[in-house]
């Protein structure tokens, strides 16, 4: 993987906001990091500033799915951070995973997002798949070549998961698929779905892990979704009628499905975490320069105690909630037992406190954060959504409630 220092920039239109936190202040987001990992984050940083940032209005704007930016990235080793090497995968950490999603996100929030969904579809190919699977596989998604999406919720299943209907039945060498996934990510424009589908008994134990091919008959998209954020990536419904798969596409044994799709959302929440942090962090960055820079009654905004307050409430917020979010990681990297229940933790604080010190930071701005000149209403539209994403928040309490009181 290919390093090098950076600093972070990031305003729209044509100027690039040249003002970052000095590495003495206490919202410096590499406190606590390994030179190494300090290196992967520079390496994001520069990216996001050179790559993403210039053109995240535009992105947003067009609803344009950058895949070309995206496979630079995947140059740089974006596109399998947590993936054996031996398949073209980075082989990084969690935490370092959460460190180069929240300096990407400074850049453009959705689509680090869809980054960060594919990098978990290649996640599970990578940890359930057999050789055979992962060398077939592995190597276009890391380069992004291939582009991935992950096909869990169903227009009647979303926070119920287990209660999924979409069938597959077996034919031979082949399962027959029938059902339908909704809100999924890339869907359309990417090459490989990760499906969840029944194959045996209701509930939990009788779901089981897919890879669908773009291009199998029987398999098509509903209409293109308009939504209030995460605009640089598409999201439509996918629909699978009489689509015949091979059984070598099943990804683990039958019935191992739900378990597949879980320790991937594990990852998952910690990574719209990551996104989180990222734009809260960039939010804070422009509304520092507009309070220093904006006047009301004869002096700049700074000057006033009670927004001094505010901003310290945000940095208070962010530098709890990164903390958290590593905690998370780290547990889950190493296997720690209460690791569910700290990704769930950390997913439910980081993507609540993030969007409010987003929302905070229009708020500062006045009229101007209003206004999509200014890049805070965007960082605050795409981060909302993962409040409700990789299990609702509502779902994540309902996690960290049954470990307290077990």
């Amino acid at each position: 993987m290919a390093l090098s220092r950076a600093l972070f920039g990031g305003r729209f239109v044509t100027t690039i906001f040249k003002r970052y936190f000095s590495p003495a202040s206490c919202l410096d987001p590499s406190l606590g990091l390994t030179k190494e990992q300090v290196a992967f984050q520079n390496l994001a940083l520069d990216f996001a500033r050179n790559e993403m940032a210039p053109h995240m209005r535009q992105w947003d704007a067009e609803e344009f799915f950058p895949v070309e930016v995206m496979r630079k990235a995947a140059a740089l080793g974006f596109g399998g951070v947590t993936i054996r090497e031996d398949v073209g995968g980075s082989g990084l950490s969690r935490v370092d995973c959460s460190v180069i999603y929240e300096a990407l996100a400074t850049g453009c929030v959705s689509t680090t997002a869809y980054m960060s969904i594919h990098n978990m579809c290649a996640w599970m190919i990578d940890e359930f798949g057999n050789s055979e699977q992962r060398i077939k596989y592995l190597p276009s998604l890391c380069s992004m070549e291939r582009f991935a999406s992950y096909c869990l919720t169903e227009p009647g299943a979303g926070s119920d998961a287990a209660n999924i209907s979409t069938r597959a039945v077996r034919d031979g060498d082949y399962y027959v698929l029938n059902g339908s996934k909704a809100f999924i990510s890339g869907a359309g424009a990417t090459d490989v779905y990760v499906v969840m589908c029944r194959t045996g008994q209701s509930g939990a134990k009788g779901i089981s892990c897919f890879v669908v091919e773009a291009g199998t008959p029987g398999l098509s998209f509903g209409k293109k979704e308009s939504k209030v954020g995460w605009n640089s990536q598409p999201t439509r419904m996918v629909v699978m009628e009489n689509c015949r798969v091979p059984a070598a596409n099943r990804i683990g044994s039958e019935g191992q499905g739900f378990t597949i799709a879980m320790k991937g959302l594990n990852g998952g929440r910690l990574s719209v975490a990551s996104c989180s942090l990222g734009a809260a962090w960039a939010a804070m960055e422009h509304t520092s320069r507009h309070m220093k820079e904006r006047k009301a009654f004869g002096q700049p905004l700074a000057n006033f105690q009670y927004l001094q307050f505010k901003m310290a409430d945000m940095a208070t917020d962010l530098v709890a909630s990164r903390v958290m979010v590593r905690t998370a990681a780290s547990a889950l990297h190493k296997g720690q037992p209460n690791a569910l229940s700290l990704c769930a933790m950390a997913k439910l604080f980081a993507t609540d406190k993030c969007f409010a010190i987003c929302n905070e930071a229009l708020q500062l701005h006045g009229g101007y954060g209003y206004l999509k000149d200014y890049p805070v209403q965007q960082y605050m539209r795409d981060c909302r959504v993962h409040q409700i994403l990789e299990g609702t928040n509502e779902m994540m309490r309902l996690l960290v409630s049954r470990d307290v009181l077990s």
